[in-house]
């Protein structure tokens, strides 16, 4: 008997703020320390909502948020942050 297996996409699995803070979290923990990681996980969570939606409220195109986001993507600290605030949340650095 063949098993048949299908592709996992995060972004189905992404339906509240929590659920897009606790995949964050979980990212930034596992990050290799060069952003992108991070970088992935916002790419997912803005896929997983309205990615038009997050550009406008972030003050960026579309196609700017997309480019930025893409794995070739190296987003500024300041877009990052821009995203984050978008998305309603708000980094925290802790010890």
């Amino acid at each position: 008997m063949t098993e048949a297996f299908t592709r996992w996409g995060v972004t189905e699995h992404l339906r509240s703020v929590e659920d897009a803070r606790l995949y964050l979290e979980a990212c930034a923990e596992e990050d290799p320390g060069d952003g992108s990681l991070i970088r992935a996980a916002l790419n997912d969570i803005a896929r997983a909502g309205n990615m038009s939606g997050l550009a406008r409220e972030a003050g960026m195109s579309r196609e700017g948020l997309y480019k930025a986001l893409s794995e070739d993507g190296n987003p500024s600290f300041a877009t990052v942050m821009r995203i984050a605030r978008a998305l309603g949340m708000r980094l925290r650095i802790t010890v």
